[in-house]
């Protein structure tokens, strides 16, 4: 079965979890990036090696660098700032250069995935 290439950008807990869902139902072959080495590729083995159990073909890599991103038709970006105990998540808005963060997301892939479609996931949904 031929695969789309889908990039989530940010291996936290909402990424993570983006990804799983999206080889676990085959809908693409997922590129799972985060700026924390190791991250992403750990998750992204994890998961992996729960195809054969969960009878699924779709691939997943985690990794660091945003050149593996390379093809992508779909970037998802779930990356941002984790709440601290006791923060709203409106407390996280001057943290968070949100606009920025994407825009230097999307300079960087960019280059790489010029057509691909951007889908951003917000903090407050």
């Amino acid at each position: 079965m031929s695969h789309k290439k889908v990039t989530v950008v940010g291996a936290g807990h909402v990424g993570a979890t983006a990804a799983q869902r999206i080889i676990e139902k085959q809908l693409a072959n997922v590129v799972l990036v985060d700026i924390v080495e190791g991250l992403a590729e750990g998750k992204a083995l994890d998961m992996w090696q729960s195809a054969a159990t969960e009878g699924f073909d779709s691939t997943i890599v985690g990794s660091s660098k945003y050149d593996d991103t390379d093809g992508s038709d779909v970037i998802v970006i779930t990356a941002g700032i984790a709440r601290k105990p006791g923060m709203s998540r409106d407390d996280l808005w001057p943290l968070m250069p949100r606009l920025l963060l994407v825009w230097l997301m999307r300079r960087r892939t960019d280059r790489l995935t010029p057509l691909s479609l951007w889908y951003r996931i917000l903090w407050t949904l």
